[in-house]
């Protein structure tokens, strides 16, 4: 299937970044609680894409190994979310997060778990919310950090049975005066992303009712 025949329109796509810029504002929160400093976070633009295509826009911008953090999410829509940073953007984050005053051998030894807590805080509070304002829940399984690049980070955690796509998401954000840049991916097979359309209908259909 072809990525226009899955593609989401203007209404639909302005929806879901709405939902997604709510849902990344609530995990800044979260991790301004964690590092007691400023946070911020947005997502700048929403796309809906195959695997392929989701690994090539990633490989065309970082040339570098990437860091993912992965939990699996079950619910109304089904897959994998992955929270990405190349990898020199992972550790920026982890020193933003352990703060500057750590040897850098210690910052290494804290990398895999300040990163998983990080993601987990990210995509529990991105993915979380947008399933309430969808009238939903999502139970999401623990984070497990996975380096690579971008085809095997997309081979490895999309394999399901039929074909898959991805909702991706571009993320920047601040943590301490660090500056860093990522990606949000859901993996996902056709049903569980015609679900979620049919769900951001809804959603489109009560804020439309609200605001007549």
């Amino acid at each position: 299937m072809s990525e226009s025949a899955i593609a989401l329109d203007e209404l639909e796509r302005d929806a879901l970044t709405e939902l997604v810029n709510i849902g990344v504002s609530r995990a800044a929160v979260s991790l301004r609680k964690m590092v007691s400093k400023q946070v911020t976070l947005s997502v700048p633009s929403v796309e809906v894409v195959t695997r392929r295509t989701a690994a090539s826009l990633i490989g065309q911008r970082e040339s570098e190994t990437l860091i993912a953090v992965q939990q699996q999410f079950e619910g109304p829509f089904s897959g994998r979310a992955l929270l990405i940073f190349p990898e020199s953007n992972g550790l920026s984050l982890v020193r933003a997060i352990v703060g500057d005053e750590m040897a850098e051998i210690e910052v290494a030894e804290m990398e895999d778990e300040a990163l998983a807590e990080t993601g987990n805080v990210i995509l529990n509070g991105c993915l979380g919310s947008m399933a309430n304002m969808l009238q939903h829940t999502l139970k999401m399984s623990l984070p497990a950090v996975r380096r690579g690049d971008s085809n095997l980070l997309f081979e490895a955690f999309g394999g399901t049975s039929g074909e898959s796509f991805v909702l991706f998401l571009y993320i920047n954000f601040s943590v301490r005066e660090h500056d860093i840049r990522g990606y949000i991916a859901m993996i996902m097979d056709l049903p569980s992303l015609e679900k979620l359309k049919q769900l951001i209908a809804a959603f489109i259909d009560r804020v439309m009712t609200d605001t007549e």
